[in-house]
Formats: structure tokens, sequence, C-alpha cells
């Protein structure tokens, strides 16, 4: 099947290249020629494991080409994917700029029926929105072309998105016509052979359903951040408590892990834009406004454990900082908790000596101009003259480091950990001080 995809970014470039995977014909458009350039040039312009080697693979094989030809791209395909960007308004909307901008652009240009199928993450009603753009300029054109709308939201972890995309848990269709959903179906049964995955549905609630399952995740996240601030208090231990009610079929194991708050793209916005739904709609999601307020009072918790020990003032003191990614396997650097963190120590006079596996380029980038802030290239080097060593990205090469070496080349042997890595006692057993998060320290 023929099948253009609408921007380039985290969703649009990882749809298209599995997409393409399983033999389809793909065209990916971006209004961004620099990232059609870098595509072109062989590489991608996100890091995301596995990727890379998918884009090389079916670009050879001719399923997959790249494209800031808005008109090639619509003649292109039977179906229209919509994965742009949907950033927050300064009231916490989603800004559907962007989705409007690219469905119009479909509406212009299209001569045959077309399947528009937003991908986005978009608000409850974006698909009427869609529709009427596409509508209005038929009308303009003073043309009469079959078209469908399908919402059909991604599940997809950054870090682990080829993976996700590749082996879906569930594949969500909002539509309202046969046609539109047969053809979905199609394009998706190479994923689904063991069982149809495939759940059909009107398209408001295939909007919800994105919205309602990110809120849910950042909901586990922030109780139990609450809860590990109470534990500290109470002399519990976060990690045990969350094994002992991880084993309850009913609440499961994923998404207790306390930390320093979650970041990046989704959380925080769809968070954000669910709240203000409600708002518009006369409704006060309780529950999700004190997710967010829980979530950006956990971002400051490794600057409050710093201040504990150091005191508020830090003038002449340099920590180490490992980590600056919202998580792991990804060079996501939104929303992070390391932004927070780092801007909160250099306001207080410290000096910052960061690390991080991938990310490095890019928390350039949004950390440029920050005071007191330098980037090396390896952990032993942020340890090198630093006061205390924080730890806000949980990366697997962290994991099992040489205490030995961080305890010499430490100023003092203490250890501020956002992720709960470590072994306390174990630690404790090596002389290094080590604080962190609800574990009772």
């Amino acid at each position: 099947m023929k099948i253009t995809i609408i921007g380039t970014g985290y969703v649009g470039l990882v749809t298209g290249a599995c997409l393409a995977e399983m033999g389809n014909h793909v065209m990916c458009l971006d209004v961004d020629a620099a990232k059609i350039k870098i595509l072109e040039d062989g590489g991608i312009p996100i890091h995301e494991p596995g990727l890379l080697d998918v884009v090389k693979r079916n670009r050879t094989a001719g399923r997959l080409q790249f494209t800031t030809d808005v008109v090639a791209a619509v003649n292109h395909g039977t179906l229209q994917f919509i994965g742009v960007g949907t950033p927050p308004d300064e009231d916490g909307s989603a800004d559907l700029q962007y989705v409007v901008a690219a469905a119009r652009n479909v509406g212009r240009h299209m001569t045959d029926y077309k399947v528009i199928v937003d991908k986005s993450t978009v608000p409850v009603g974006t698909g009427e929105k869609v529709r009427a753009a596409v509508a209005d300029e038929l009308a303009k054109r003073g043309v009469n072309v079959d078209f469908s709308i399908v919402s059909n939201p991604e599940f997809l972890k950054e870090g682990a998105a080829v993976e996700d995309f590749m082996r879906p848990d569930r594949i969500v269709v909002g539509a309202d016509d046969e046609r539109a959903i047969l053809l979905m179906r199609s394009i998706y049964s190479p994923f689904m052979r063991n069982h149809d995955k495939l759940l059909v549905m009107d398209i408001k609630s295939a909007e919800f359903t994105k919205y309602a399952a990110n809120s849910m995740l950042a909901t586990r996240i922030s109780f139990m951040n609450e809860l590990a601030l109470l534990a500290e208090k109470v002399g519990a231990d976060i990690e045990l408590v969350r094994k002992g009610i991880g084993s309850d079929p009913r609440i499961g194991t994923h998404f207790l892990y306390a930390g320093a708050g979650y970041g990046g793209s989704c959380f925080p916005k769809d968070v954000k834009a669910l709240v203000k739904t409600a708002k518009d709609n006369g409704v006060t999601l309780q529950v999700l406004t004190a997710v967010e307020a829980a979530n950006d009072k956990q971002k400051h918790v490794l600057v409050d454990k710093v201040v504990k020990r150091f005191g508020n003032d830090l003038s002449g003191r340099q920590f180490a900082v490992w980590g600056l990614s919202f998580k792991p396997n990804t060079d996501d650097m939104r929303d992070a908790p390391s932004r927070v963190v780092i801007a909160e120590l250099v306001k207080r006079g410290a000096t910052i000596k960061a690390y991080d596996p991938v990310a490095i380029t890019e928390a350039k980038r949004v950390l440029e101009g920050t005071k007191g802030l330098t980037f090396v290239d390896n952990q032993t080097q942020a340890l090198e003259g630093s006061d205390a060593l924080v730890i806000i990205t949980e990366w697997k090469e962290f994991k099992s480091p040489d205490f030995d070496s961080i305890k010499a080349m430490l100023k003092q042997p203490v250890v501020i950990d956002g992720r709960n890595l470590y072994e306390p006692a174990f630690l404790r057993t090596l002389g290094i001080e080590y604080v962190s998060i609800g574990r009772g320290s």
C-alpha cells in the first residue's frame, strides 16, 4: 500500500519506517529541509535505538523515501498519516496549528479518495477540526472528493519505539466508516499475526484513550513519588514497598518507581492538555491537577537533598551530574528533571560537570548559556574534583560503576541518587554517604 507520513519526528519517522518494513511504500514529508537532508544523507534526526537500521534497510529496498514536496506527498498515499508536533500553548492546551495546516494541505491538493489519519496526540474533537479543514479546502477548489478521517493514536515509548510499533499490545482505531476501517486493518494485519489487537471505536473515544493512558501512567509515577517522601519521614523503604504492592496483579509492577519526576514530550504535555480540556467543559480533574503539582515539586527534591547536605549557599561547590535526558535510551531533554536540578544548583552558586551517554549534544542546545555548567565526555571526568555525585537518569552504565573510583575521585564520598540505583547498606559498607529517594536514609 502507498502511505504518506506527514512529519518526521519521533512519531512520524518511527511509523513510516515500521510500515515500510512490512512492505508498504512510504513517503515521509517534512517542511524542515534540514531534517530531510539528514535523512537523505543516511542519518536520522533523533536518537532511537534500532531506528537507523530500519530506515537504512527500507531506503535501500526503495520502500521508504523522504521529501519536502507537499504535492508529491499528497498524491503518493491513499493513507495520509499526520504525525506533526502538538506543543502546549501557554494555557496548557495542545497547539493544533501544525495538524490543521497538514490537513489543509491534503485538502488543497488531493484528487482522489484519501484516509487522513491523526497519529499525533490530539485533544478530543480534533477529528472534527481536521474534517472541517479538509472540507473547507475542497470547497474553495469547487471539487467534491471523498475522504475519511481516522484517529489512530500512538502508544510508543521513547527508547523502545521500534519494538513497541512492531509488537503492539493494542492498536486503537477511531473511525466512522467501514472503508477506512478496512484499510487500517489491512496495514496493521502484519503486526498482529497471533491475535487481533485492533480496537475499533468512535473518533472521540480514540482521541480520549491516548490522553487517558498517559495521564494514568503519570498518576502512578506521582503517586509513588509522594509515597516516597512520606517513606523518608516514617523510616520505610519505598523500594520494598514498591515490590510489596507491585506483586498484586491488580496493581502490577510498571511505573511504580520513585525518582526525580517525569518529563519528556508526552506526560507533561498530555496531563496539561487533559486538564485544560476538562476545564473548557466545566469539569475539574482534581486528581490530575494534583499529579501535575506533585511532579513539579518532585523535580526539586534532589536540589533539596543537596541543600540539606551542603547548605543553601553552594558557592565554591562543584557537583558531578550523571544523566541529562528525561529517561534512558533517548536524547530528549524536553521537561527533563535535569534542567530543573542544574538551574537550581547553579542559581545557588554551584558549578556542574555533566555527563550523559547520548544527550550531550541536545543538552548543549537547550542549556546553552547556563553559567557554571561544563559538559564532559565520560563519567570519570565528571567526578574529578567534585564535592558529590548527583544521579538524575538511570542509564545502564550507571548501574554498576566502580565505587572505589567514585570514592577516590570525589572530594567527599557523597552520592545523591535520584533513581535509587544502589543498595544503601552496600554503599555504607564502602564508606560512601548515600542519599536516595524514599529509603529512610
